[in-house]
C-alpha cells in the first residue's frame, strides 16, 4: 500500500484545535485501517503505535489524549484481527477504563473498543462475558443514535452477539439475529452476517441448509474472516458423513487462514481440531 498524501480541510484543523487528532496523526489512522483491510495485520499495528510513541515523546500531550487513544484503538484492533487479541487484552481493558471519561458522540470510540474486547472474549473461550459485552454496546448506541452514525458498529456488535451465542450453543437466536439484519446490512457486514447465518444453521444440525445458503453468493470477505466459510462448509459435509469433501474444504480453509492469520487465530485451532477428527473417523 502506498500512503497517499492528504489534503487537510479547513474542518480537520478546527477539529484539531479543539483537541482532535491532529490532521497527520488522522492520516496514520486512515492508513492503518486501510493496511487492516489488506490484511497486513502488523504493519498496521506498527503504523499506530509509531503515533503512540510520538506522543508519548511531546510535551504537553495530555491536551489531547484522544490521540493515543485512538493509535492504541487501532493497533489492539489490529492485533485482535490477525489472531494475537490474548496478547492485548490487558491494554484493551486498560484503554476503555479511560475511555470511560468521554461523552456524547465521542463515546462511539468507548463502545468500538468495547466490542472489539468483546471478540477477544470469545476467542479466549470467555463467550458469557463476550455476550454480556456485546449486550452493554448495543444499548448503549441507541442513545448515541441522535448524535452520530451507528449502523456500522451496531451491525458489528449483532454478529458479535451472533458469533457469542453460538459459542454457547443457543443457535436459534443466532440464527435470528443474522436473518433480522441480513436485509440491511451492506457488502461485507452482509457477508459476515452471512456467515453467522451458515454456523448457526450447522450448530442446529440442519447442515443441508447450511450447504445451501453457502452456495449464495456474497461479496468477498475481509482477510480477517479467511477460511470462515470454508470452514463453515467441511463441518456441515463432515456431520453428514462426507469425510472426503469435508477435509478438502478444511484444507481450503487452513490455506485461507495461513494466508493472513496468525497461527493463533481461533479458527486456525478449529480447522486443525476438524482434520484431526476427520482423520480418526
Amino acid at each position: 500500500m502506498t500512503l497517499r498524501r492528504r489534503v487537510w480541510t479547513a474542518a480537520a484543523w478546527r477539529r484539531w484545535a479543539r483537541g482532535a487528532a491532529a490532521p497527520w496523526h488522522d492520516a496514520a489512522f486512515h492508513d492503518a485501517h486501510d493496511l487492516v483491510r489488506e490484511g497486513r495485520f502488523e504493519e498496521a499495528e506498527a503504523r499506530a503505535r509509531a503515533v503512540v510513541a510520538a506522543r508519548q515523546g511531546i510535551r504537553g500531550r495530555d491536551r489531547r489524549p484522544v490521540t493515543v487513544w485512538q493509535a492504541v484503538y487501532c493497533a489492539t484492533m489490529a492485533a485482535t484481527a490477525h489472531g494475537r487479541g490474548a496478547t492485548v487484552l490487558a491494554e484493551q481493558e486498560a484503554l476503555i477504563e479511560e475511555l470511560e471519561q468521554l461523552d456524547g458522540a465521542n463515546r462511539y470510540l468507548l463502545l468500538a473498543a468495547r466490542l472489539n474486547r468483546a471478540w477477544v472474549l470469545i476467542d479466549e473461550r470467555r463467550p458469557a462475558e463476550a455476550e454480556v459485552e456485546a449486550r452493554v454496546v448495543l444499548r448503549a448506541l441507541t442513545r448515541l443514535k441522535h448524535l452520530t452514525e451507528v449502523w456500522q458498529l451496531e451491525l458489528c456488535a449483532l454478529h458479535c452477539l451472533g458469533d457469542a451465542l453460538c459459542a454457547q450453543d443457543e443457535y436459534e437466536e443466532a440464527e435470528a439475529i443474522a436473518r433480522g439484519n441480513l436485509p440491511r446490512a451492506e457488502e461485507q457486514l452482509a457477508t459476515r452476517l452471512h456467515r453467522l447465518l451458515i454456523s448457526s444453521l450447522s450448530g442446529q444440525g440442519r447442515h443441508e441448509e447450511a450447504l445451501a445458503e453457502a452456495r449464495r453468493t456474497f461479496p468477498e470477505p475481509p482477510p480477517s474472516a479467511s477460511g470462515e466459510l470454508e470452514l463453515a462448509k467441511a463441518v456441515a459435509l463432515h456431520a453428514l458423513g462426507r469425510a472426503g469433501e469435508a477435509e478438502t474444504e478444511a484444507l481450503r480453509a487452513l490455506a485461507a487462514c495461513e494466508r493472513y492469520l496468525h497461527p493463533a487465530h481461533r479458527r486456525v485451532g478449529e480447522v486443525h481440531a476438524l482434520l484431526a477428527r476427520i482423520a480418526s473417523a
